[in-house]
This record gives structure tokens, sequence and C-alpha cells, in this order.
């Protein structure tokens, strides 16, 4: 997990001292930022964040990478401005299973204008406050309770409750067992591979929940 924020702590480096474009206007409502942030498909799907209770490990955790900003004396302001430019333009970097990988990288524009503005508000006063935060590791062998965690922030599924957009709606797919197992596993274009995330039992157990349930 620490390894998964050293690519983000680089990008505050690089930002910092050279934008990209498209600056922060230096407004944002924390409130609807919050909202946003553990809205379905956004963000605490994939990131670490203590304040939201959000444990994703998708992306970098977002209280590793900034802790050791402020600890350098980075004002709320820089942060908000980093975090602005991620959203807009997120790092692409290498995927897979090493030590510096992430599982997958960050689609751009996962919430635009003054959305983008809100949530850039909410990590900036957030990220880091409380230290170096770890994701929690799941332990459950439940298939509803896994895919809520980790599946729920990007796809829609009835049973479950959630309506992610950045994955395919898995009620009108109806997928078999074989085929949610393998891409659990695997994963495949933005979805990451869960396979070393979660366990054997645990990867049967979110397929099995999945096909039983998908388009009932």
């Amino acid at each position: 997990m620490l390894a998964r924020a050293l690519p983000l702590l680089g990008a505050v480096l690089l930002l910092a001292g050279c934008g990209t474009g498209g600056l922060s206007k230096g407004r944002g409502d924390q409130d609807n930022g919050r909202k946003l942030f553990l809205g379905a498909g956004k963000c605490a799907g994939c990131h670490t964040l203590a304040a939201a209770g959000a444990t994703g490990t998708v992306g970098p955790n977002l209280d590793f990478a900034f802790a050791q900003a402020r600890a350098d004396g980075y004002k709320e302001s820089a942060i908000r401005e980093i975090v602005h430019e991620q959203i807009k333009y997120p790092g692409q970097f290498d995927t897979g299973t090493g030590t510096f990988e992430l599982p997958a990288n960050m689609p751009p524009n996962l919430v635009r204008g003054q959305d983008a503005e809100d949530v850039a508000a909410y990590v900036a006063a957030n990220a880091g406050t409380s230290g170096f935060a770890v994701a929690a590791k799941i332990t459950s062998t439940d298939g509803k309770t896994i895919f809520k965690a980790k599946c729920g922030g990007c796809h829609t599924l009835a049973d479950a409750g959630t309506s992610g957009t950045t994955g395919p709606k898995l009620d009108p797919l109806k997928p078999p067992f074989a085929r949610v197992k393998t891409q659990v596993t695997n994963g495949g274009s933005v979805m990451p591979a869960f396979k070393g995330t979660l366990t054997d039992a645990q990867i049967i157990a979110v397929a099995k929940y999945v096909s039983s349930v998908a388009g009932k």
C-alpha cells in the first residue's frame, strides 16, 4: 500500500513546480466534495482517505501521499491545486503487480467544473491530517460484502444497491460464474486484477454472488 502512494507523491513534487493548466479557482464546497468523493464510481472505491472512512486500495493512499507534503510545509492551497490537476490530468503509471505498480490508472475528469473544485477542496482539507493511514484489508468471505467493498464503486448491481458507472452495469450483462471469476482475477481495460488483493476463496465468493444475482 505504501509503495502505491509513491507515484502520486511524485506528482505532488512535479505539479508543485509546473502545472498543466486549468488552475483551481481556489473555491470549493467541502460538504459537496465529501458527498462526491464517497459517491459511486468516484473516489472512495479506489483511494484510502481516513476522514472519509474510505479504504480503497486500487489507487494511492491519499493520506500517505499528502502526509509528507504537509510535513514538508505544503499549504492546503497547494494541495488543493495538485488534487484539482490530478482530477483533470491524472498521471499514467505502470500497472500490474510489481512493487511500485498500481492496479489501474485513474480516468480523467471523473468530476468536472465546480464539482472538481469541491472534491479538491475536500481532499486538500483532510488528506494527510491523520498521518500515514493504512487501508484496512477486507477479511470477509461473503460475496455481497466483498462486492460492495471492492466492486460497487465502479459497477451497478441492483442486489448490492450499488450504482457505479466506471465499469459495466452487471444486471443487463448477467455474466456467468466463470467469466466473473476470470475478470476479477485478471482484470481488464481499466479494471484492476484482484489476484493478490483478494484470496482465491474471496474471488470465488464474489464471482458466485455476482453470477447468482445479476439481472434477477
